[in-house]
């Protein structure tokens, strides 16, 4: 059967996995989000048989029938009803543990399966085929007499059980007549009974997210989405460092063999600025307290130089890009792609993003660790940078491989990031730097008003001198670089949508790029859409639009990178942050005031 992208992911802030419609583990890396796959049954549909597909886990209920699914009420924890054709039934509780213990927050590299009968007798069989060296082969397994190791690339997991050990290793089918635990973590002794322990975990898992949850400022409207968004743009941050992922997965093609299949498994600057963004909106100042410490790190090793536009969640630079060979692709649609080659690439956005990432910190009282006069000296070189290459060729933010061009969002960027440090200079009563950053600016300003406005067209173009367009443009009021009501907005906003937009959706730019012709559509440009709509007084058009865009989410209330105009198919690496980042966004923008309800 086809893979689809209709995935239910879980997570911890650690480790993360994608559950499939019947219940099965088919994607998910260990012991970080951009290791070697030890489930990797989402890029290797290809198997002949049953008997021989690798890179899952699932709990296979013999006769099933039915299968329904749903998140537990603000958690990222799964529930599986599986229902037979005699009518028996069972439940799946799947999720990774987290919750504070001894002073701190618990979040091992483990899953925790609970499976429990609800009516009558169902057989079932459990199938742990973990994969090793990106899916060559299955794991090696030792077992003991309640444990199984399994040998894997970067890993060592041990699953620890109270079923008996040996239906596992057989593949044996077995009546449930009473409730199970599985726990899949690091390769240590589990000293206490499985089935309370994980029971207790789950208890404490729910606890933990239902409180994050509750510290959200939602809006009125939309907000099971809303929240649904927001726990999983938190499942996409690696929390020891900091670092937050632009998806989960890689290799998931933009459109059916495109060839533009790529690792999203790492840390964009852009990406991440756009989710802090988003979350901030809602409250959640602990992502952004933790990412901040990421850039840090991130600027103290740029030492005033080049800083590239994504790293690994380690931080670490050089993210070559190969091929995994042995895995078909998804739906066969190869290649899968470890690594990223626009590391190598000029993005002169990114210093604008580290800056605006930044400036809240100099103003947010509620933050454990305000912003310093030492932490504005150690931006400066950034926005140095920011002002040095502001009119120089890029590859711009959708990160062209074959060409560069002086693009006019990169150039706003880093007009925003000089504009933000006069005004993080006058918070700091720092007046002869702010006056020195705001003069720097005006300059850039003037700049680009001359360069990137094309007079023949009467609107913004996407580079320099060029008549080009992409939806980037789009974002110049919400950088505050215009007004929404600016004639010069509303020209630009109209030259867009007239431009890119194929029915429900927006293309990211309509002309081809290194792979020809784009075919699907780039879901945070609908969502900028819906932005721009609803700033020009359109807001029925907007709520329309946002529902439409609603309706195209998955079973999990959530959404990848791509949109097919075509037939509405999801398509690029999935959950999306961009495609998130525009939901709650646009929420939050549409949604009735809390007043008119009280």
């Amino acid at each position: 059967m086809p893979q689809t992208l209709d995935l239910f992911p879980i997570g911890n802030c650690a480790v993360s996995a994608l559950i499939d419609r019947a219940g099965c583990f088919v994607w998910g890396c260990a012991p970080r989000v951009d290791s070697d796959p030890v489930f990797s049954a989402l890029l290797d549909d290809a198997a002949p048989s049953a008997a021989e597909a690798k890179g899952l886990w699932d709990i296979v209920v013999e006769g099933a029938v039915s299968v329904e699914q749903a998140y537990l009420r603000n958690t990222p924890i799964l529930r599986t009803e599986i229902t037979d054709a005699d009518g028996a039934r069972i439940e799946i509780l799947d999720f990774a543990p987290r919750y504070r213990q001894h002073g701190r927050v618990f979040r091992p590299t483990a899953f925790v399966r609970l499976v429990r009968p609800l009516a009558g007798t169902a057989r079932v069989t459990l199938r742990l085929r973990p994969t090793s060296q990106w899916g060559a082969r299955r794991a090696e397994m030792t077992s003991g007499s309640n444990h199984i190791r399994y040998l894997c690339a970067d890993v060592t997991l041990r699953l620890t059980t109270d079923c008996p050990v040996s239906h596992v290793l057989e593949e044996r089918a077995f009546r449930l007549e009473q409730p199970i635990a599985l726990f899949l973590g690091p390769d240590e002794g589990f000293d206490a009974e499985v089935g309370p322990t994980c029971e207790r975990m789950l208890r404490q898992t729910t606890a933990y997210w239902m409180t994050w949850v509750r510290s959200l400022a939602v809006p009125l409207d939309w907000q099971s989405a809303v929240i649904r968004a927001a726990i999983t743009l938190k499942l996409c941050v690696h929390e020891e460092t900091g670092a937050i992922v632009a998806a989960l997965t890689t290799s998931i093609p933009e459109h059916a063999d495109s060839g533009r299949n790529w690792d999203y498994r790492y840390c964009w600057l852009r990406d991440a600025y756009y989710v802090v963004q988003a979350l901030n909106r809602l409250g959640a100042v602990d992502i952004l307290e933790d990412y901040l410490g990421y850039l840090r790190n991130i600027v103290d090793r740029a030492a005033g130089g080049h800083i590239q536009p994504l790293f690994g969640v380690g931080y670490e630079p050089q993210l070559t890009e190969r091929l995994a060979p042995e895995l078909p692709g998804y739906r066969g649609m190869g290649p899968v792609r470890i690594g990223n080659q626009a590391f190598e690439h000029q993005q002169h956005d990114v210093y604008g993003q580290i800056v605006l990432s930044t400036t809240q910190a100099f103003f947010d009282e509620r933050l454990l660790r305000l912003a310093t006069v030492a932490d504005f000296e150690a931006l400066e070189p950034v926005g140095e940078r920011a002002f040095q290459l502001h009119d120089k060729p890029d590859a711009s933010l959708w990160e062209f491989r074959g060409r560069a061009n002086v693009h006019t969002y990169s150039a706003v960027m880093c007009w925003a990031a000089c504009d933000r440090l006069g005004n993080a200079a006058l918070k700091l009563g720092l007046s002869e730097r702010a006056g020195f950053w705001n003069s720097r600016a005006a300059g850039m300003r003037a700049t680009i008003d001359a360069e990137a406005w094309n007079s023949r067209l009467g609107r913004f173009a996407a580079t320099f001198g060029g008549d080009e367009l992409d939806a980037s443009l789009l974002q110049l009021v919400d950088l505050r670089y215009l007004q929404a009501d600016d004639p010069r907005n509303v020209a630009t906003v109209a030259a867009v949508e007239k431009g890119l937009r194929k029915g429900s959706y927006l293309l990211r730019y309509a002309i081809p790029d290194d792979f020809g012709e784009p075919k699907t559509a780039f879901n945070i440009c609908t969502f900028w859409l819906i932005e721009a709509m609803y700033l020009e007084g359109r807001v029925d058009e907007a709520r329309a639009l946002f529902e439409d865009m609603l309706a195209r989410r998955t079973a999990a209330g959530l959404l990848s990178e791509d949109i097919s105009f075509a037939d509405g198919e999801l398509w690029g690496n999935y959950p999306q942050t961009y495609s998130l980042v525009g939901l709650i966004n646009c929420a939050v923008l549409l949604s009735r005031p809390w007043t008119s309800v009280r």
